[in-house]
């Protein structure tokens, strides 16, 4: 085992500190105050090579691998976790319309969306199936050269805004293997959105409801076969899950590296913070976590690129440490900043807001204990 990145990736993820640091972190709180989706930014990040990082080259992708991505979208979280986000969402699409797509497909969608001339959503969750997603109802009926949909996607990330939802129908029987993947192409006959969601956090994307009545699809926007929607949809998200918890660790390093700085300039009966052992314990168990969890993601990256046997089970795994453990640093770091830390002035408050969420979605974490309990048990 060699833990050394190679220069290349130590390239990128540096590009990826410094374009967190100059263009995202100066910008997140009024992005986030102001609820607002910070379009010129995210083509900026395409620009680096961001919009496409494990989509093919052939139409514009950056061919990296999981591993890659996770280094990447740590630093991004440290600039806006919120948006750094949505970026991954918007890669979780690319990638599954460039793994399963069509050669007509992939030319059609992915060069606008690797530079982000278009913007990408996933559509699997509705109102009444959310971590039972393979119950979903939105159906979609042959006519022709179209399918029809009928439906709801809810908690969308995009929703309203986004140019591609990939989105999972029912086509067939109940259960898994009912369900495909079509492309729903903004402006298409009989889409619509809901309001958009008021939410605790993740406010520089927008999230709404996505509406189908009679939506006519092209039948040649289907990614993949019919019924091979739910495999694509869980191979999407074990890449998602990756990405999220990479997003949590750059939450949870950005807000340890602003709490040690603060520790060393505040004093309380005449001492700084930094020289209280009990404080002192409290950095130390978060560091080591921290690290943990990294070592724990990476390990996953490797495997879900790799295509091991048990990647998804390692990505779920990977995806309930780095979450719980994100959420965890970041409110142990507001604590540690007493009364500071609860107000706007200071950004740990912000991201407590963004990185919660992160153990809901890609599947709720209580979802990746059944997962691992399944594969570990064999039920």
């Amino acid at each position: 085992m060699d833990f050394e990145l190679s220069d290349e990736q130590r390239a990128f993820r540096d590009t990826a500190r410094d374009f967190a640091c100059s263009e995202m972190m100066p910008k997140a709180r009024e992005w986030d105050e102001g609820e607002i989706f910070p379009v010129d930014t995210l083509r900026q990040a395409a620009a680096l090579g961001f919009g496409g990082i494990y989509v093919r080259e052939d139409v514009g992708g950056s061919a990296l691998t999981r591993l890659d991505a996770a280094l990447i979208f740590e630093e991004l979280a440290q600039g806006c976790t919120s948006t750094a986000a949505y970026i991954s969402i918007h890669n979780m699409a690319a990638w599954m319309i460039d793994a399963y797509g069509d050669a007509s497909a992939r030319a059609r969608f992915l060069p606008k969306l690797c530079t982000m001339e278009h913007f990408a959503s996933y559509c699997l969750t509705e109102p009444d199936s959310g971590s039972d997603a393979a119950s979903l109802k939105t159906r979609a009926v042959r006519d022709g050269d179209h399918y029809v949909l009928d439906g709801a996607k809810a908690f969308i990330s995009g929703g309203g805004v986004s140019d591609i939802y990939v989105v999972m129908v029912r086509t067939g029987e109940g259960g898994p293997k009912g369900i495909s993947c079509l492309v729903v192409e903004k402006g298409a006959p009989g889409l619509s959105y809901g309001a958009p969601e008021q939410k605790l956090g993740w406010k520089s994307q927008p999230t709404a409801m996505v509406l189908f009545d009679n939506c006519r699809v092209p039948v040649a926007n289907r990614i993949g076969a019919e019924g091979e929607g739910f495999k694509i949809a869980m191979a999407g998200l074990d890449g998602g899950r990756l990405n999220i918890a990479a997003c949590s660790l750059g939450g949870a390093q950005f807000c340890l590296h602003r709490t040690i700085t603060y520790m060393r300039e505040r004093k309380q009966f005449g001492t700084r913070l930094a020289d209280f052992q009990a404080l002192q314990f409290r950095v130390a168990d978060y560091a080591t976590e921290l690290e943990a969890a990294r070592l724990m993601l990476w390990r996953a990256a490797f495997a879900v690129t790799q295509g091991e046997p048990g990647a998804t089970r390692l990505a779920a795994m990977a995806k309930r440490l780095a979450t719980d453990a994100g959420f965890d640093i970041v409110n142990g770091c507001l604590q540690l900043h007493g009364g500071y830390g609860y107000l706007r002035d200071h950004p740990v408050e912000r991201v407590l807001r963004d990185v919660r969420v992160h153990q809901i979605l890609e599947g709720s974490n209580e979802i990746m204990r059944v997962i691992i309990s399944r594969s570990i048990l064999g039920n």
